[in-house]
């Protein structure tokens, strides 16, 4: 949560575990050390660009709680860290089918549980990266998602989330006072992880507007912060942000960066956004091909659509 980085955190992961796999006696059903521990392991791979390994953990988790008969918040939370795997792969469809079936196991366990704060984050950003805002906000209002936040780490971070959403509503002002909260909640303990917690990064894109020197500072601080955790993902989405604050050479140039990125990590989704602001910064009609086609294959509906329209009008006669 630090953003510590990423290749100690791995490390440190790969020694928890026995080829791969939880050590006897730490196995996801075991009664006395069991659950935590692959748990946390396989949240950390996940925010650290190791998916694969995070999605090995979390099957064998499904797998062991329906074979032991465990149908309630377990079985539950094993469906949502398989949706989380699937969110960071950009495999949208797939993170919001396991999200929504973690909401129904847990709900028949009863209201208010720790997975159903997990569970409800998850979707709320799955859905407003589909561009799905309404569906989005119908699940924030089911599960009562906002202030006063849980004492517990959700996943990714509540209130960076919120913000999220309240931007995609077109609430500005509130996005805004909900994306400063976070910063501040999470500053003050030393917490700069921004893929885990992205406040900075819409933080910065919605005070461009009325405050660009203060949202460029943000972005940059974002972008040291994304340098020490030192993943695809965090440097690509850093740059791109940044790239908003900068003259037009520049800003291709940080774009190219942030593509080069995002290429290389697991995440799909934020390549096809990336690409689609290359396109634009450009006029590339390959690299606006490839956002669309990458935007499409996420199941990024709204994404697809945006770039689509930017095709259209790209071949448009004057």
């Amino acid at each position: 949560m630090r953003g510590e980085p990423a290749a100690e955190v791995v490390r440190l992961c790969d020694l928890s575990l026995v080829d791969g796999a939880p050590a006897r006696g730490l196995g996801w059903t075991d009664p006395v050390w069991g659950f935590e521990i692959p748990a946390f392991t396989g949240i950390a791979y996940a925010f650290a660009d190791r998916p694969d390994r995070a999605e090995a953990l979390f099957t064998e988790a499904v797998r062991a709680f329906e074979i032991s008969g465990w149908s309630g918040a377990h079985l539950a939370f094993g469906r949502t860290l398989l949706g989380l795997v699937h969110r960071r792969r950009g495999d949208l469809p797939r993170a919001q089918h396991h999200l929504e079936e973690g909401l129904r196991l847990a709900d028949r366990v009863g209201d208010g549980l720790p997975v159903h704060w997990d569970t409800a984050c998850l979707l709320i950003d799955t859905l407003v990266a589909r561009g799905r805002t309404a569906e989005a906000r119908a699940v924030a209002d089911r599960y009562a998602f906002g202030p006063p936040w849980p004492g517990a780490i959700v996943l990714p971070d509540g209130p960076s989330v919120l913000g999220r959403l309240l931007l995609a509503e077109g609430r500005v002002e509130e996005a805004v006072s909900t994306l400063e909260g976070a910063a501040e909640a999470l500053t003050v303990r030393g917490r700069h992880h921004i893929v885990w917690a992205p406040w900075p990064l819409d933080l910065a894109r919605a005070l461009a507007p009325t405050d660009p020197d203060r949202a460029a500072r943000i972005a940059r601080e974002a972008l040291t912060h994304a340098e020490r955790l030192g993943t695809h993902t965090a440097l690509g989405e850093a740059l791109r942000c940044l790239a908003l604050f900068e003259e037009p050479t520049e800003s291709r140039r940080l774009l190219e960066r942030a593509v080069e990125h995002l290429a290389a990590s697991p995440s799909r989704y934020e390549e096809a956004r990336a690409r689609l602001d290359l396109a634009r910064a450009t006029g590339s009609a390959t690299t606006l091909a490839e956002a669309t086609a990458l935007a499409a294959t996420c199941g990024a509906d709204l994404l697809a659509s945006d770039a689509v329209t930017a095709r259209a009008s790209s071949h448009r006669p004057e």
